[in-house]
């Protein structure tokens, strides 16, 4: 479950703050202009505010302050352009059309803009029914600018007075997320769980993972870091160490389950990290509060269970010079290195709650570091517009598709034997039909329960309460509620919205109850088409995979090498090794939710979707693998080899980086499948053993270091395996499609 949907966390969440925050400027907006005005002028600037909350999201202000004004002028200019032409009927038809089209082509900037493109089309259908002279079109305009620049200020001015207040609550969701990502490797050691879906389930909380630490970033690392934020840029930083150490504790957890099975100690280290996780939990709802956050989780009764067994097993060594009948040296080595890294996982979710405590100089963020390649960059260039007007392009299929739609809905509407009222159909599609099938599927199952709950919620409010202050406060709620659950729980905000727009005419026409089976059957329409138009000029996901799986591959070369440069130099500076990280990171993200999305399509349209899971598993044990030879190195520092290090780093960095150039060709060009064996031929020469010597023996990671460095070579040379698979398989799914 989401943590904001739960009662205990969602009153302190930046939803929460959000969908109060509109309710209060849309509601109390529209309350001041009717004490000074007619209902008519007031509801126009209640649409106005309306439309501009809809770009109201936790962003950096001057993000925040461009996004809602270029809101606020876009949707002031559909409002005109439509109010102008919907007194000529087929002239209303061309502008629509044309209005859906361009709206729907700002996609093309990203997923940013999708509210931006929502809000113009939401407007759109709101003034198609509008039959006003020119003055009163000009006014009607001017009312609504009025509105969303009234709303704009109000917005602001509140982000501004509770510009840190966001950055918490933006954190803490980070926090709560790793804290599930925690709760998932927990399960790992139970020995009830699939390890591969579980290697799935992981995966896919990384794409929620990754998106959150970026919203983190977004806001606090952008600008120049005041005083007051010392404590969450702190946290941040802890909190992005702590994720790298998680990455590191991957291990053999067949090996652990082979060995370990008849003992307790899987059940102790499973019970231990989920302690972690709910220790980290903690310290997000502390963040939530703005309070410093204090450990109350005690590990010690899982500590000595666990430290019990390796040291019996240790006594057992000693006593027969070997371990206990049947337990190889490598099950225990990997038990007792799985349980060090548990702890030190532990001791930093400390250092968290005592970074949450006080500001501590200085800062871990470099003097004079640029952060922005960390940071969200959007550019709004007319040129990549322009490029993607094409049928090549999924953006200019989209726009096809939603204009198009649009155009059967507004026909359909035409001849319905009932006062039908053709923008409930066409904003029905407009929430439906979305970039992706996947998007489009699951807003349609959304939008349909959440109008039949809606619907029949609003009849029985009607019936029962009928003192106008009463339904006011029913609006204001389902006022509070559409932008709280938005992007967590659509099919909530689906019933608010349904419930909000039918008590406003119901307080704009008393009696209107009649007009709620209209909208179920509008509705129902509305999805029908929808769905229909969502396989017209389709834009399926197999079409990105061969972009996405090479931008894996080569962010993972960039990767191996950063890290390479990094720890043969020693430096501090890791600014180059975060940003590689995080760019691999953000690469294997979008290449998962792409495979999530396509599962959601006809079966005829999957590609390769079992090769696609484990080349995402092992890409992401890659990262697993480096992050936990950073932290061996850093951990066993005394004694370090240094020269023989450097060399094993340097050539199996370069072993590693010659597979994945291997795997990129073999998906371009792949081999006949009986030539494959031959083609992707694994590696696995023993780089560190053939360095060893005595003096490298003495050193307490050397045989860790070893295993890691074969760990390493072993998973690159799966993904050269995956990727002959993936070329011969998209190959043949193209010949086929």
């Amino acid at each position: 479950m989401h943590y904001a949907l739960n009662p205990r966390t969602f009153l302190f969440s930046h939803y929460f703050y959000s969908g109060l925050r509109v309710a209060v400027g849309v509601i109390g907006l529209t309350l001041a202009v009717f004490a000074y005005s007619s209902l008519p002028v007031a509801m126009t600037v209640c649409i106005g505010a309306l439309c501009t909350s809809l770009m109201d999201l936790p962003n950096p202000l001057r993000h925040k302050f461009n996004e809602m004004l270029a809101s606020v002028l876009l949707c002031t200019a559909v409002t005109l352009i439509i109010s102008l032409c919907a007194p000529v009927h087929w002239l209303l038809g061309v502008m629509l059309v044309l209005v859906s089209f361009l709206a729907s082509m700002m996609v093309v900037y990203g997923r940013r803009t999708l509210p931006l493109q929502f809000a113009a089309l939401f407007i759109m259908t709101l003034s198609m029914e509008n039959e006003l002279t020119v003055p009163q079109a000009f006014l009607h305009s001017a009312l609504f600018l009025a509105g969303g620049l009234a709303y704009l200020a109000y917005a602001m001015l509140v982000a501004w007075f509770l510009r840190r207040r966001i950055k918490q609550q933006v954190l803490a969701e980070a926090l709560f997320e790793l804290a599930r990502y925690i709760e998932i490797k927990a399960d790992f050691y139970d020995m009830h769980t699939n390890l591969h879906a579980q290697f799935n389930k992981l995966v896919r909380q990384q794409i929620v993972l990754a998106d959150k630490q970026q919203a983190s970033r977004d806001l606090i690392l952008r600008g120049t870091p005041g005083a007051r934020d010392a404590v969450l840029i702190q946290v941040h930083y802890s909190m992005i160490d702590l994720y790298e150490t998680i990455l590191s504790t991957h291990t053999d957890y067949a090996l652990l389950r082979r060995h370990f099975a008849d003992t307790d100690v899987l059940n102790r280290l499973h019970e231990l990290i989920r302690k972690a996780a709910h220790d980290l939990e903690s310290i997000a709802f502390a963040v939530t509060r703005k309070r410093a956050s204090y450990a109350d989780v005690s590990y010690e009764t899982e500590f000595q269970a666990i430290e019990t067994v390796l040291q019996q097993l240790q006594t057992a060594h000693a006593h027969e010079d070997r371990l206990m009948p049947g337990m190889p040296d490598e099950a225990v080595i990997v038990l007792r290195t799985s349980y060090n890294k548990v702890r030190e996982v532990v001791d930093m979710i400390g250092q968290l709650h005592l970074a949450s405590q006080t500001a501590v100089a200085p800062l871990p963020v470099l003097p004079h570091a640029d952060m922005t390649p960390f940071l969200t960059q959007q550019k709004y260039e007319l040129g990549l517009l322009i490029a993607s007007l094409n049928l090549r392009s999924s953006v200019f299929r989209f726009a096809l598709r939603v204009a198009m739609a649009i155009s059967v809905g507004l026909l359909v509407a035409e001849h319905l034997p009932y006062a039908s009222h053709g923008y409930w159909i066409v904003l029905t599609i407009v929430i439906i039909l979305k970039p992706s099938y996947s998007m489009t599927k699951q807003r349609r199952g959304d939008r349909l329960l959440g109008t039949t709950i809606g619907c029949a919620l609003t009849a029985l409010i009607l019936h029962l309460v009928h003192a106008p202050l009463a339904l006011l406060g029913f609006l204001f709620l389902a006022t509070v509620a559409v932008p709280s659950f938005v992007y967590i729980k659509y099919r909530y905000t689906a019933i608010a919205a349904s419930m909000q727009i039918l008590l406003q005419i119901n307080l704009m026409i008393p009696n209107s109850t009649g007009v709620i089976g209209e909208r179920l059957l509008d509705t129902l329409i509305g999805a029908v088409i929808a769905t229909a138009f969502s396989f017209v000029l389709p834009s399926w996901e197999y079409r990105a995979l061969p972009r996405l799986i090479k931008s894996v591959l080569q962010a993972n070369r960039r990767y191996i090498e950063a890290t390479r440069d990094l720890l043969q130099s020693g430096g501090r500076d890791d600014l180059l090794y975060r940003l590689c990280r995080k760019r691999f990171m953000d690469c294997v993200a979008g290449l998962s939710a792409t495979l999530v999305r396509m599962l959601d399509e006809p079966a005829n349209k999957q590609y390769a979707v079992e090769e696609l899971n484990l080349f995402i598993v092992e890409n992401y044990l890659v990262v697993s693998h480096v992050a936990a030879i950073r932290l061996l190195l850093r951990r066993h520092a005394e004694g370090l080899p240094k020269e023989s290090v450097d060399a094993i780093l340097q050539q199996v960095s370069a072993r590693v980086g010659n597979m994945l150039d291997q795997a990129q060709r073999l998906l371009d060009d792949p081999p006949p499948l009986q030539s494959e064996a031959a083609e992707t031929k694994p590696l696995h020469d023993d780089v560190a053993g053939r360095i060893a010597g005595p003096e490298h023996l003495a050193w307490s990671g050397w045989q860790l270091l070893q295993r890691r460095c074969k760990m390493l070579q072993a998973d690159a040379d799966k993904i050269v395996a995956r990727s002959a698979a993936l070329g011969r398989e998209l190959r043949v799914f193209r010949q086929r499609v």
